[in-house]
C-alpha cells in the first residue's frame, strides 16, 4: 500500500475545505469524524454539503460518504477535471467559500477552468470576489499561471438574498514555478473598490471619502473605483462594502475589507475598511492575511527547490494549515523571526499535473 493511499482522519467541522482540498490535491483518501456532534443540530450544514457538491462536479471519479447522521464524511478524491461548470453557492456562504478552494485546484485540473458561480459576493464573513481578484489571482503570476486568468463579477449579489454571479477563467500548467519572496518594499499606493447594490450611488462615493480621510495622512496615492450597479445586476438585496488594497515598490499586496452590516452607516464601512487595512500594513510581510494558505501551498507543489517567503503574523488558521500541510504532503516549513516579520522556507515536491500534456 503505498504512502498515498493511507487514510488521514480528522475530526471537527473546522478546516473542512482546506482538508477536502489537500486530499485532492495529494490524492489521499481522508475521513472526518465528530462533525458538531455535540451540538443540537449535529452534521454538516447546507453551505458545506453543496461545497462537496462542487468538489463532485470538478473532479472525476471522487466518492463522497456522507454518515447517516452528517457528522462523518468520507472522501476519496479522483482527478480534477475542470471544464465549464456552473453552480449555485446558495445564500448561506458568499461565493468566495467556493471560489478560493478551486483558485487552488484550478492549475491542475485537466481542462482549464471556466466556472460561472452565483450567489452572494460579498458578505461580513467570508473573503469578497473583489480581494480574490485583486489580491489573490495576481499572486498566481508569481508561480506561472498566466494565460486566461481572470475573474469577472457580471452581478453583485449583496446578503440575504444574494443574486450575484462570477466568472472564474484559468489556465492548467504542468509544473508551477519555485517562488522567494522576501523583500516586502515600501507601500507605494492604494487602490480600492467600493461597490454598492439597491442603495444611493452615494453611498459608494460616501465610503470612499470617508476611507480616504484616514488614509490620506499616510500615502498620497490613492485611487478607489466607485461601483454602482443598477438593475438586474444588482442582485435582490441592497447592500455596500469597501474593499481595499495596498502595494508595495516590490509587488506585495496587503488588503482589507469591511462589508456593511446593519445598522452600518457608508462612514463606518469607510472608516473600518481603512483601519483594518492599516492594521495589515502595520503587520508586515509580502502576503497579506488572507492569502498566507495558498501561498504556503503553492510553494509545498512547488519543483525540488527551495521557496521562501515573508510573512507577517500568521493566522491561527494559518498554523494548523502548515500542520495540515504537513499532514497530507509531509512537507514541515522552516519558520525563522526576522525582526517583526518571520521568514518561512520549505523544498518543494516537485507536484507535476500529468493531466496536462506537455506542449
Amino acid at each position: 500500500m503505498n504512502n498515498n493511499s493511507k487514510l488521514l482522519k480528522f475530526e471537527g467541522h473546522n478546516y473542512l475545505r482546506q482538508r477536502l482540498i489537500l486530499a485532492t490535491l495529494s490524492g489521499r483518501p481522508v475521513r472526518i469524524d465528530k462533525i458538531r456532534s455535540d451540538d443540537h443540530d449535529p452534521g454538516i450544514r447546507e453551505f458545506e454539503s453543496n461545497f462537496l457538491k462542487l468538489l463532485e462536479k470538478v473532479t472525476n471519479g471522487s466518492t463522497i460518504e456522507i454518515s447517516y447522521t452528517g457528522t462523518s464524511v468520507l472522501y476519496k478524491p479522483g482527478s480534477i477535471n475542470g471544464g465549464r461548470l456552473e453552480h449555485d453557492c446558495g445564500t448561506e456562504r458568499s461565493i468566495s467559500y467556493y471560489l478560493e478552494p478551486m483558485v487552488a485546484l484550478a492549475p491542475f485540473s485537466k481542462k482549464p477552468f471556466a466556472l460561472t458561480l452565483r450567489g452572494i459576493t460579498t458578505d461580513a464573513v467570508d473573503n469578497s470576489v473583489d480581494i480574490i481578484r485583486t489580491v489573490l489571482l495576481p499572486q498566481l503570476k508569481w508561480y506561472g499561471i498566466e494565460e486566461l486568468l481572470e475573474l469577472k463579477i457580471t452581478k453583485r449579489g449583496a446578503p440575504p438574498l444574494g443574486g450575484g454571479e462570477v466568472v472564474f477563467n484559468c489556465c492548467n500548467v504542468r509544473q508551477l514555478k519555485p517562488v522567494q519572496f522576501t523583500d516586502e518594499g515600501r507601500i507605494k499606493r492604494v487602490r480600492g473598490i467600493a461597490y454598492c447594490t439597491r442603495v444611493s450611488p452615494q453611498t459608494a462615493n460616501r465610503m470612499v471619502e470617508s476611507a480616504r480621510s484616514l488614509l490620506n495622512r499616510y500615502i498620497p496615492d490613492i485611487y478607489i473605483y466607485t461601483d454602482v450597479y443598477k438593475g438586474a445586476e444588482s442582485g435582490k438585496s441592497p447592500g455596500f462594502a469597501l474593499s481595499l488594497v495596498a502595494e508595495s515598490t516590490t509587488g506585495a499586496l496587503l488588503s482589507a475589507e469591511k462589508a456593511a452590516e446593519p445598522g452600518q452607516t457608508a462612514e463606518d464601512v469607510g472608516l473600518q475598511s481603512a483601519k483594518l487595512l492599516l492594521r495589515e500594513i502595520s503587520k508586515g510581510g509580502c502576503v497579506d492575511t488572507a492569502s498566507q494558505w495558498l501561498n504556503l501551498l503553492f510553494m509545498v507543489l512547488s519543483p525540488e527547490d527551495v521557496g521562501k517567503v515573508r510573512l507577517g503574523q500568521l493566522s491561527p488558521f494559518t498554523i494548523q494549515y502548515l500542520r495540515d500541510l504537513k499532514s497530507f504532503f509531509g512537507v514541515a516549513y522552516k519558520i525563522k523571526q526576522d525582526g517583526e516579520t518571520m521568514i518561512l522556507t520549505c523544498v518543494g515536491i516537485g507536484y507535476v499535473n500529468h493531466n496536462k500534456k506537455t506542449s
